[in-house]
């Protein structure tokens, strides 16, 4: 009996010294004395303690109000940790309108110096406040007297007016979680749907306690997160379009009001994907905003006098809402100036341009909708949510029942070539009475990049050459976003450093001509292309052009691989022998391909003459590649780096 007792009394204890572990502003010597992560020792820093809880408060001014209490405790291993001392919060802070705040901001850095603990504050100093534009701002926290082997501790308190927005839980961050503690706490007249999201999940747990206003009592649901030893998922490899929307997590969407036990009334709110996109589109500042078309009947009725045709006009209204009206850099589902506005200021966001692009192609005749989608940083939507949707293109749909997708938001975007930010998963089309359907947004046309290469090897065993360079589809459009407002000093400097080569003469084609492709005209040196042992001559096939690193290193990925588009690189290289060698050895042909016809690679190096000729295809036929053949394109690309890295052997005779 004694040894029960004794048994369950050191228990307590160990739970009492778990629980001081966590009190803010305390930490332990052993925690400073932690030199790495003991399940993960590559990890630069983790959360020894990751504590949130988001409750409602009612006043009587203001109502129901979302309240968030943080507190991280973060422990930074190495300097590459250093990031993790700087938090930044973003908040809801409009020109006009209801606010969020952030307060109650507390911070220690714990250190160990000759053996002793030392506790640094954080100073007023230390907290910054900015505004990032007319919706949000931010407070960013930076730490003192930051060190490897520090520990952190931060809290700090989100007000939000918006009590019907709950934040998403994270189970999982770029860095391990020791102890997770979570708990969401609504009123019973608020009713939200939970989701988890992302490949890891925490159990959720249940209760209920109850709440008071004045004399009356409501109840108080409860939810708990409670998780340890929690792996990261970091973002370590290419072709990851947003990590967020594979990190385990819990999202929280409103789906019912219900005030009729006190006077008031019930609301439901989204429950499946028609009910959220007829909500938006019933919206004052989406389908009111689409109708209106007064404004541009002047601009219009010229633009049709010049072009008659369904492909004249579509091309026409849309090179015209580009030009006409320019995007301010916000995102977003419904108009925020109103369109009438930002055709008169010829500025608007995402809604405003894309409804006005819409409205004029219907007032054309076109059978044109608006498109509802989730942006890249927004995440995948798998589940029905108005968050789920925060941008908007417009779609053509035509006789023969193909779909010509539009956004003029992008100056160098042309008929279905969207803008990466806006390839992402399927977007929800809503006709004129409100009814929607999805409609893909990947493109089965590839964007495509053709190298055509001619050189000649110099008697001091340089590299002269030509090299031209085609861009097309996607590619063009990011070519001319990325350096049509650069100088030709900046693109040359930009164009050596990428490839080592030393640039004697630069030319671009095409950089206005958008129905066309971009080429780029170089006439280049190098003397580094050929490397010379005894009699012989080692050069690669595809000279600086050759892909010599796999980009994917993991021994197991658990999120798919994201191109964006479907897309094609062919390289044709042509070298000239040198008088006086001969060919020993040329590398042999290899063509694969990846399952279900993903992608393939073609390789063929031939000799004719005195030229060898390289011609290199690498083509991926959907923008997808799914986590489960991620084994198959680790392999794909390791044969394709060793092929490309064989080399020409030349003989001196």
């Amino acid at each position: 009996m004694k040894k029960s007792i004794l048994v369950v009394l050191v228990v307590f204890l160990q739970l009492s010294l778990v629980a001081q572990d966590y009190k803010f502003g305390k930490v332990s010597k052993e925690e400073l004395e932690e030199e790495f992560y003991p399940l993960d020792s590559t990890a630069d820093a983790a959360y020894l303690y990751k504590y949130r809880r988001s409750f409602f408060n009612y006043s009587q001014n203001q109502g129901f109000q979302l309240i968030t209490e943080i507190h991280h405790r973060i422990k930074i291993y190495t300097k590459e940790g250093f990031d993790y001392a700087t938090t930044s919060i973003k908040y809801y802070k409009p020109d006009s309108g209801d606010s969020e705040s952030v307060s109650s901001i507390k911070g220690y850095t714990f250190y160990l110096e000759n053996g002793k603990l030392i506790k640094e504050k954080l100073s007023k100093e230390g907290i910054f406040k900015e505004k990032i534009n007319k919706y949000n701002s931010s407070v960013k926290i930076t730490m003192p007297k930051i060190k490897e082997g520090c520990v952190l501790d931060i809290k700090y308190k989100i007000s939000s007016p918006y009590a019907t927005s709950i934040a998403d839980i994270q189970f999982q961050k770029g860095i391990p979680i020791k102890k997770l503690s979570s708990q969401v706490e609504f009123p019973e007249y608020y009713k939200f749907n939970k989701m988890n999201k992302g490949y890891y999940m925490v159990p959720m747990k249940e209760s209920s306690k109850t709440g008071r206003i004045g004399d009356l009592s409501y109840r108080i649901n409860v939810f708990y997160f409670d998780g340890k030893d929690i792996p990261a998922l970091r973002n370590d490899e290419s072709y990851v379009a947003n990590i967020y929307n594979y990190r385990g997590g819990m999202k929280f969407e409103l789906a019912q009001t219900d005030f009729l036990s006190i006077g008031g009334d019930l609301k439901n709110y989204s429950t499946t994907w028609e009910n959220i996109s007829k909500q938006i589109y019933e919206s004052s500042s989406f389908g009111n905003e689409l109708n209106k078309s007064s404004y541009y009947k002047d601009d219009l009725a010229k633009i049709l006098a010049e072009n008659t045709t369904e492909n004249q006009k579509i091309v026409a209204i849309f090179e015209f809402v580009k030009s006409k009206v320019k995007w301010n850099g916000f995102y977003g589902k419904y108009s925020d100036k109103g369109v009438k506005t930002a055709y008169k200021e010829n500025s608007g966001n995402v809604a405003d341009i894309n409804l006005i692009l819409t409205s004029m192609l219907r007032s054309a005749g076109l059978n044109a909708n608006p498109v509802l989608i989730s942006s890249q940083g927004n995440g995948v939507p798998f589940f029905p949510t108005l968050k789920g949707f925060d941008y908007v293109i417009s779609v053509v749909q035509m006789a023969n029942n193909t779909n010509i997708l539009l956004d003029a938001t992008e100056q160098y975007s042309t008929p279905n070539i969207l803008p990466i930010r806006a390839l992402n998963w399927q977007g929800r089309v809503v006709a004129e009475n409100g009814n929607s359907s999805w409609i893909k947004l990947s493109t089965e046309i590839h964007a495509t990049e053709e190298n055509m290469i001619m050189v000649k090897i110099t008697d001091d065993f340089m590299i002269e050459g030509l090299i031209r360079t085609k861009y097309g589809n996607l590619n063009a459009l990011n070519f001319r976003k990325n350096n049509n407002h650069l100088k030709e000093e900046e693109l040359i400097t930009k164009y050596e450093e990428n490839n080592n080569l030393e640039i004697e003469d630069f030319k671009i084609v095409n950089k206005e001509k958008l129905e066309k492709q971009i080429i780029r005209n170089v006439k280049f040196t190098n003397e580094d292309l050929i490397e010379q042992i005894g009699n012989k001559l080692y050069i690669e096939p595809s000279l600086f052009l050759t892909k010599r690193k796999n980009p994917f290193k993991l021994s197991e990925r658990k999120y798919p691989i994201d191109f964006a588009t479907a897309w094609q690189d062919k390289n044709i290289v042509s070298i000239n022998i040198p008088d006086g060698y001969a060919v020993e050895k040329l590398p042999e042909t290899l063509a694969i391909g990846l399952p279900n016809n993903y992608g393939i690679f073609k390789y063929h190096v031939t000799q004719n003459g005195n030229k060898i000729k390289t011609v290199s295809v690498l083509q991926f036929n959907s923008s997808i590649i799914p986590v489960q053949f991620y084994a198959y394109l680790k392999d794909f690309y390791g044969k394709m780096v060793q092929k490309q890295t064989e080399k020409i052997v030349l003989v001196k005779q």
